[in-house]
């Protein structure tokens, strides 16, 4: 039996495969395609290698079971949207045979878009130039708020376009499919949104794969929605250029609510998929679909897994020690290459004091370290100047400006070298060769 999660350098995304079933009946599960210059070197190619590994004649297309965007988010979505283009375009050296799209389209958790905000406001129109793109340096976060979740609220707004897109031609696929069998969305939940609820029943595809889903979470989707309409009825009162109204509009429950969390189970192994979900968030989803206990005394106040994706590329923002204690995991796979300073220091350093580095687990990292840390550091001293200037311009903001980065304080490489039984847990994803957690039966590519 075959449980195990493929993991592929995807730049500052994700682009993961569920590799499940058996070898005689084997399944396939594509879970986001990362961002631009990621379909074509590393998924497309993986692709095609695992139809050569499958022994198919070359005229017959791979199955995939699911095709799985866990929120529309360019770091996530664009590779898919790569691979839909080469399929409507009947691409002779990408031939698929795909059951299900799992997708949750803003549109339908939010009915009611910023239009306002969104008109021309999409990464096709940043570049062709055809339309202007908001200023992001002149967004001031307020008291609450950092640089990162204004990135975050903006990367989601952004994608919007993105999920109509993917919406669209899921549409057109389907129907070139032989009785529309193929490109199904949201298949096992009725084609309604994927949501956890406190019913939330687990669905088990074919191949025997148990998937729970944990977020987004319907009440607070409501909440979510309640809040949007309010910001748009006030928006509309007065009239304000893109910075101000994204400004107004910035929120954390705009892009951590929008990721599809789910626990997907087989052979009584784990794997816990978080793509850019908020901690505290993923840990109330668990409780929410009763796969964790609120009770710090009861037994399932804790649940291992057997692989934890990172949340959010190793983001630190909204990030605690405690969901490391209560979701430990066998391996932690970190997706991200330091742009945006992901995956942090200061996350690693949370999992260092949650496991410490007795117990019995990997990291994995999808690029070096020391390639990461060149780019968090560009990151670093970027996201400086631009608070210097803001404190510059108003003396009286309580925003402080980050000290200057220092190798040894910030760096990757130094947190691992100072703990050398933590450094030794970790390995990297080699782009030359698949890199396969083999939870049971390895798969064989």
């Amino acid at each position: 039996m075959h449980f195990s999660l493929d993991v592929l350098r995807a730049r500052k995304g994700d682009c993961l495969m569920l590799h499940f079933g058996t070898a005689d009946d084997p399944h396939l599960m594509l879970i986001d395609g990362g961002p631009a210059k990621v379909y074509k070197p590393h998924l497309a190619p993986r692709i095609a290698q695992i139809h050569r590994s499958r022994e198919l004649e070359p005229n017959d297309p791979l199955p995939i079971d699911v095709v799985m965007i866990s929120h529309i988010d360019d770091d996530h979505i664009r590779g898919i949207l790569e691979l839909t283009a080469d399929q409507l375009g009947n691409s002779p050296d990408l031939r698929l045979k795909v059951a299900s799209l799992w997708h949750n389209s803003f549109d339908d958790l939010l009915t009611t878009a910023p239009e306002e905000l969104l008109s021309g406001f999409g990464p096709a129109s940043f570049e062709a130039g055809t339309a202007r793109r908001p200023d992001f340096d002149a967004i001031e976060p307020d008291e609450e708020s950092d640089e990162e979740e204004v990135h975050q609220t903006v990367d989601v707004l952004a994608g919007i376009s993105q999920g109509r897109q993917l919406r669209d031609d899921r549409e057109v696929l389907q129907r070139r499919s032989p009785a529309r069998r193929q490109w199904k969305l949201n298949h096992k939940f009725d084609g309604e949104l994927i949501l956890a609820t406190r019913d939330t029943e687990a669905v088990t595809l074919d191949g025997g794969l148990k998937m729970t889903v944990a977020g987004p979470m319907q009440p607070e989707l409501l909440a979510l929605q309640e809040a949007h309409d309010k910001w748009l009825r006030e928006q509309k009162q007065g009239k304000k250029n893109p910075e101000a109204m994204l400004a107004a509009f910035v929120d954390k429950s705009v892009p951590n609510l929008s990721s599809i969390v789910v626990l997907a189970e087989m052979g009584g192994k784990s794997m816990l998929l978080t793509g850019d979900a908020r901690g505290d968030k993923i840990l109330e989803g668990m409780e929410l679909a009763g796969l964790l206990d609120a009770d710090k005394k009861k037994e399932k106040w804790k649940r291992h897994v057997h692989v934890l994706k990172v949340p959010h590329h190793g983001s630190d923002n909204n990030m605690e020690t405690i969901f490391f204690e209560r979701v430990p995991a066998d391996h932690y796979v970190f997706s991200g290459d330091g742009e945006h300073g992901n995956p942090e220091r200061a996350t690693l350093e949370m999992l260092l004091e949650a496991r410490g580095v007795d117990a019995e687990y990997t990291i994995h990292l999808t690029y070096p370290i020391d390639e990461i840390d060149i780019e968090r550091q560009a990151d670093w001293e970027k996201e400086q100047a631009k608070e210097k200037a803001r404190k510059k311009k108003n003396p009286a903001t309580k925003k402080p400006v980050r000290e200057n980065w220092s190798p040894e304080k910030h760096s990757l490489g130094a947190l691992f070298r100072s703990n050398p039984k933590f450094g030794k847990k970790v390995v990297i994803v080699d782009p030359g060769k698949p890199h396969l957690i083999n939870l049971l039966d390895p798969v064989e590519l």
